[in-house]
């Protein structure tokens, strides 16, 4: 796992005279949130100050509370996590945000860091790694559950393109390189010159691996 130490803004430094760190958590499903504010009260240093159930909620309670860190999910409906990371650190750009979810895959990983999370937890690791991850955050740090550590490489060789990862969705709704090449104004060459470069990216066999293998890695939804 990565814990990445680095100086706290000028707007983390202020922050509130009580001595606990205090949460807003934002996930969808209400047994999650409800476990998650359960293991949270365990420790004495940490406060959730409020659990909400979507985005645009996590951004009015973000406003109102200013917590100092929040643990976001990352499908959420209204808003998703990387939409609202952005639109929180917009409002506030020293904004500590640690995304907890199901979802491994690292180019969903790389989208929330960009966006600026502070960390990525996978749920099956929340009773391991929650406590150590706030507080590593809080401090100004980074941190990156084990799982996704690889992610932080921002720039590989092996990330789709937008346009690639349009292609490799329509192969997984069944189209043909002929379909797809009509539905993005392209020609078939073009479309079998992409799936190519596509498959040399994934480490693919097939056209169906490299549906498995980006939906594995978060390129395209399940």
């Amino acid at each position: 796992m990565t814990q990445e130490a680095q100086p706290l803004s000028e707007g983390a430094a202020s922050g509130h005279n009580d001595a606990r760190i205090r949460i807003l958590l934002a996930d969808d499903h209400a047994i999650v949130r409800s476990g998650v504010c359960a293991l949270l009260l365990t420790q004495p240093d940490l406060e959730v100050v409020g659990d909400v159930a979507d985005g645009l909620e996590a951004l009015d309670a973000y406003q109102r509370l200013k917590p100092d860190i929040v643990l976001l999910d990352l499908q959420m409906p209204k808003l998703d996590g990387v939409q609202t990371v952005t639109q929180l650190r917009e409002v506030d750009p020293g904004a500590r945000i640690i995304i907890l979810t199901t979802f491994a895959g690292d180019a969903q990983a790389i989208r929330a860091l960009r966006a600026g999370a502070a960390g990525y937890l996978l749920k099956s690791n929340v009773r391991g790694e929650l406590f150590v991850a706030i507080r590593t955050v809080h401090k100004g740090g980074r941190y990156l559950t084990a799982d996704v550590e690889h992610a932080v490489s921002y720039y590989r060789a092996d990330q789709l393109t937008a346009k690639e990862c349009d292609i490799v969705r329509m192969v997984g709704e069944g189209r043909t390189n002929k379909e797809i090449a009509a539905e993005l104004a392209l020609t078939e060459g073009t479309i079998k010159g992409y799936m190519k470069l596509i498959f040399l990216r994934l480490g693919a066999a097939d056209r169906a691996h490299a549906v498995t293998i980006a939906t594995r890695r978060g390129f395209i939804d399940p």
